[in-house]
């Protein structure tokens, strides 16, 4: 792997807090006018891709933050049934629930009133989106295109018609 330069190790590390190059060029000092086209180029580069492809692996060994534990993390959200994690009854957590149906509670509330006719507890259990983990689960699984990709060998015959000429 090629040295890199000051400012391009400074432009990988900025990069990595939010992976975008406009806003990192910047941060690592290359004009904001131009910084669009620089981050562009850098992201180019073989050595600065190198060094941030590094950089990750390093930080998701250290974190142990992979794609395939946010991917286990949408499943357990995305396949809960409810019915194994809130008791309908009083609206609240299951004692026997599971730890990956546990995973998928967002909120636990709850509100002990004391009134005329004495105590009274509200509860609220609220689950994450359910749907928004099956949308991101299905896009990775490549399911939901947003643009049709066809794949085809076509000719194209161009006719021009000027209809019968009068000549004469």
């Amino acid at each position: 792997m090629a040295k890199l330069t000051a400012k391009q190790k400074r432009f990988c590390d900025e990069y990595l807090i939010d992976l975008n190059a406009t806003q990192a060029a910047i941060r690592a000092g290359y004009s904001s006018k131009t910084a669009n086209e620089q981050g562009a180029r850098l992201l180019a580069n073989v050595s600065v891709q190198e060094a941030i492809a590094k950089a990750t692996a390093e930080r998701s060994k250290r974190t142990g933050i992979s794609q395939d534990r946010v991917i286990q993390e949408l499943a357990r959200i995305a396949f809960v049934n409810p019915q194994n994690v809130i008791n309908p009854k009083d609206a609240s957590v299951k004692a026997d629930a599971t730890e990956d149906d546990l995973a998928c509670i967002q909120s636990v509330k709850v509100k002990t009133m004391d009134g005329a006719k004495g105590k009274s507890v509200e509860r609220e259990v609220r689950l994450n989106d359910k749907m928004k983990a099956l949308e991101l689960l299905g896009k990775h699984l490549g399911m939901f295109k947003d643009k049709l990709e066809v794949d085809a060998d076509m000719d194209l015959n161009i006719t021009i018609d000027y209809g019968e000429a009068d000549i004469g």
